[in-house]
């Protein structure tokens, strides 16, 4: 296989962020393409992005026609990428909480250290979220430690959702499989892949 890679980006409602996002995934010049799936935003996400496909070949939209949830996207969207047969795919958000500059660090580490997934963790040294309030970080860090005890997974954030999985790796999984819509549908892509350990 080759180094091309795909990040997917489910959207809803995020005509406010979705142009700069992509813009500052482009000028990565990483062989990096970009999958939007959008949930019929009424707020125009979807055509903000129609109009940005016209100048780049690496941007493509798969626009559905009502909301159904994040993990739904997300499988839409890796099945989608599978069938393009990309080396390397990558997850984040919309709402620019995950830096694009990370996306570097995240495909070096698929490719050097040989490892089949790999996640921007908010809690690899102590906590790193930015502007979110204390409440939120609390609940999010207490949940993954929660999560952690039950499964067993040494995972520090399971509900991250800044991941990059091998090709290799998001195929071994029956992704009609996936049970879970909302956040913990990332835990249970993690503790899947962690069960085949991967």
């Amino acid at each position: 296989m080759n180094d091309k890679s795909i990040i997917i980006v489910p959207t809803y409602n995020e005509a406010d962020n979705i142009q700069l996002l992509i813009e500052k995934i482009l000028s990565l010049n990483l062989n990096f393409d970009i999958l939007v799936v959008d949930d019929n935003s009424p707020d125009g996400t979807s055509n903000i992005v129609k109009e940005l496909c016209n100048s780049s070949s690496k941007l493509f939209l798969i626009s559905r026609t009502s909301k159904s949830g994040l993990g739904s996207a997300y499988v839409t969207g890796f099945k989608w990428a599978l069938e393009k047969k990309y080396s390397y795919i990558f997850e984040m958000d919309a709402d620019m909480s995950h830096d694009p500059l990370d996306l570097i660090n995240l495909k070096n580490e698929l490719i050097e250290d040989e490892c089949d997934m790999v996640i921007g963790s908010r809690y690899l040294n102590g906590v790193s979220v930015v502007n979110w309030p204390l409440t939120r970080i609390f609940l999010s860090y207490f949940a993954n430690l929660y999560v952690r005890i039950i499964t067993g997974m040494s995972i520090k954030d399971s509900t991250s959702g800044y991941v990059g999985y091998k090709y290799e790796a998001l195929n071994s999984l029956d992704l009609d499989k996936i049970q879970f819509n909302g956040y913990a549908f990332q835990i249970e892509m993690k503790y899947k892949l962690w069960k085949k350990k991967l």
